[in-house]
């Protein structure tokens, strides 16, 4: 999680809390009170139940805040990346060996087109006899 205390509370407010009062908001529009007192009274964990069933919900809410500003409904978790550094030393002739194979690679598409192009324009050509 993040650092920052309120960057936390807003990742908890936008991956727990929005989903649960979606489903409690849909439950709601539904079939009122009784609905909501369902859900508490039919299941073993109903917060975890009630997150899923509003997840897709949430997740539009969210894709709408990040309409409005990128970063604002799907907040940035930051992350730490660490990298190796290994040895940076390149043979040169390696490198030399390498690209000459791919140069000579590139030389025989590109003779293989023009034989292509060639070939192709001489059939179509229309003659001036014709």
């Amino acid at each position: 999680m993040a650092d920052d205390p309120k960057d936390t509370l807003r990742l908890v407010l936008m991956q727990d809390v929005l989903p649960v009062g979606m489903a409690i908001f849909e439950r709601v529009r539904q079939g009122g009170a009784s609905k909501v007192a369902e859900a508490f009274t039919s299941s073993d964990d109903p917060l975890q139940e009630l997150k899923i069933e509003g997840e897709l919900a949430a997740k539009t809410v969210r894709e709408q805040l990040d309409n409005v500003s990128p970063g604002l409904g799907n907040p940035v978790v930051p992350v730490k990346v660490d990298i190796e550094v290994g040895n940076l030393e390149v043979d040169p002739t390696l490198d030399q060996e390498s690209l000459l194979q791919c140069l000579g690679r590139i030389q025989v598409d590109i003779q293989e087109l023009e034989t292509l192009l060639f070939e192709d324009c001489t059939e179509k050509k229309p003659s001036i006899s014709d």
